[in-house]
């Protein structure tokens, strides 16, 4: 970007600087660290300069947004044309009570939905499931059958609403349930918008929600790929997830590459199974973690959509820059919500998302301050969705496209960060691929080295926690809480008998059959797996059956 006169010129004018003017202050004011670091452990320098980005070319580098290697955002007007999707993570209880919730936040201005389900939902076990026993309805809303996927979305219209749902073992059949609530409200296929979460990868590595071993599983995804590539031009049909691991304990440098290397094992996994990647490419999207530190997690984006560019070009030969788009959800990071001071959780929520914005997402969701005590409330997630509001339209860092573009300390970041997402892709790529070195334990490993290290800041003071490790106070903070029905496990689970006295049985047992057969002989799974969801089978019956054909996974990890 710079001639090496002008580099050297400037570098000598450094040094005279440094001299002149730096050191004498130094003298009576020392920094207040003898060295200062990024998550992933690089210095950050006192000032940077052109020469800290010297090797950088702006037109193969940076280029223009909405164009190879889309650094700079993947639309050319960005938010100037709309702004990104406000979609608040949402769920709990009932499906009653959730459909409730999701049209208050749609009344207060939300753009999309973003469906939490419960823990019972996410791993395949029914309601009246033994093993459900205390988690219906706790982490998110609890879904059995179809009957209660016709109440969470009743009076919600999906050809005006996208829907995101987090679910990964068990994706394949809400997707289907979707699928059929729409055909139900006669909306085509080709208006569904929304997102899958479908990232079973990550759940070995940083989540734990797995089912079936790491080869079935793909398989699952591979199946979903192939199917809604043809039905569903606007759905994602995953998310590649960077939250979860971020949340587990990885360095933002650790959060690209762990993420975009179970990118790269989706991709070969699809193409191994003959789907095109210049089709299916375009039915990708991503999901990151926005952190604390503002001007590296900013830079994190930027690196994250760069390095996805070059992979899909450079490794995949994909042609159509569609398919090299990382497009991406964000939702602010919930490990750095504190209990004490739960106020203080507004600030950090609003410098998050600002710097999700900053960094060019497509769609955000942004924490509720209450949110570690215990579910929000109406008021925290009002105060949630505001805050993207505010940052939308009274902030004015949405009138002009990637406004921190050419900031030396910004650009410099961002390069660090593709170079060392690079060095850990390199050492998958030589271990034999992310699912193996998931079996081996390697990515888990670099996550519990980079946590041990966060922690033991803290605990030094190293790292400030306000109101944690510092400046805290005693005075206590009076904080409505959501109360929850204690009668919500007794209610969905009569509601789940009453559904199964109803339902023709026969219909049931005959498309788990058939389910089961295509399992076994390893067609696509897809359209039986509709067919059991439109004859009410339950998610608990549908994963027994795979249970059946594909076994379990249990971790025996050595770490």
């Amino acid at each position: 970007m710079f001639d090496k006169e002008k580099i050297d010129e400037i570098e000598k004018k450094k040094r005279d600087w440094e001299e002149k003017t730096l050191n004498k202050t130094l003298a009576k004011f020392p920094e207040r660290k003898e060295k200062f670091h990024t998550t992933f452990e690089e210095d950050i320098l006192r000032i940077y300069t052109p020469s800290d980005i010297e090797n950088l070319n702006y037109l193969e580098d940076l280029g223009f947004p909405g164009e190879y290697p889309f650094t700079r955002g993947v639309q050319p007007t960005m938010y100037r044309g709309k702004f990104w999707t406000m979609r608040q993570y949402a769920g709990f209880g009932t499906a009653e009570e959730s459909n409730k919730r999701y049209k208050y936040l749609l009344e207060q201005g939300q753009t999309g939905l973003s469906i939490a389900f419960d823990l019972p939902t996410q791993i395949g076990y029914d309601s009246d499931d033994p093993m459900s026993e205390g988690e219906v309805g706790k982490v998110g809303v609890a879904i059995d059958s179809l009957r209660d996927m016709e109440i969470l979305f009743d009076g919600i219209p999906l050809d005006k609403v996208s829907v995101s749902m987090t679910i990964n073992s068990t994706a394949m059949i809400l997707l289907a349930m979707l699928m059929v609530i729409a055909k139900k409200q006669e909306v085509p296929y080709d208006k569904l918008r929304g997102t899958i979460q479908n990232d079973i990868l990550k759940e070995y590595m940083a989540r734990g929600t797995y089912i079936f071993p790491p080869k079935e599983s793909m398989d699952l995804i591979v199946d979903i790929f192939d199917y809604g590539s043809k039905t569903l031009p606007k759905f994602n049909l995953i998310s590649i997830s960077g939250y979860h691991i971020r949340e587990a304990g990885a360095n933002a440098a650790q959060e690209v590459a762990f993420t975009l290397a179970d990118g790269i094992a989706y991709v070969e996994a699809a193409i191994k199974a003959g789907l095109d990647p210049n089709e299916f490419g375009k039915n990708l999207s991503f999901f990151f973690n926005a952190h604390n530190n503002f001007l590296e997690e900013i830079s994190k984006f930027r690196a994250a959509r760069r390095l996805w560019a070059k992979i899909m070009k450079e490794r995949f030969g994909v042609t159509d820059e569609r398919a090299m788009k990382l497009k991406f959800h964000t939702q602010t990071a919930g490990s750095t919500l504190t209990a004490q001071q739960p106020l203080n959780n507004i600030i950090r929520v609003t410098i998050q998302a600002l710097a999700a914005v900053l960094g060019g997402t497509q769609s955000l969701h942004t924490n509720s301050y209450d949110e570690a005590l215990g579910l929000p409330t109406e008021q925290a997630v009002t105060i949630a969705l505001r805050t993207q509001q505010i940052i939308a339209h009274e902030m004015g860092v949405t009138e002009t496209v990637d406004p921190l573009a050419g900031s030396f300390a910004i650009e410099k970041m961002t390069s660090q960060i593709e170079e060392k997402a690079i060095k850990y892709i390199n050492e998958i790529d030589k271990i034999g691929g992310m699912v193996k070195a998931i079996e081996i334990g390697y990515p888990q490993k670099g996550i519990l080295n980079s946590a041990y290290k966060t922690q033991k800041k803290i605990e030094d003071k190293e790292q400030i926690i306000v109101g944690v490790n510092k400046y805290n106070s005693d005075a206590e903070e009076k904080v409505e809480m959501l109360k929850m029905d204690e009668n919500i496990e007794e209610r969905q689970i009569q509601k789940l008998k009453k559904l199964k006295s109803e339902r023709d049985t026969n219909k049931i047992q005959k498309s788990l059959e058939r389910l089961k057969k295509a399992a076994t002989i390893r067609e696509n799974l897809f359209p039986f797996v509709i067919e059991c969801v439109e004859n009410y089978a339950t998610i608990g019956e549908i994963i027994k059956t795979l249970k059946e054909v594909y076994g379990v996974y249990e971790e025996n990890l050595t770490i």
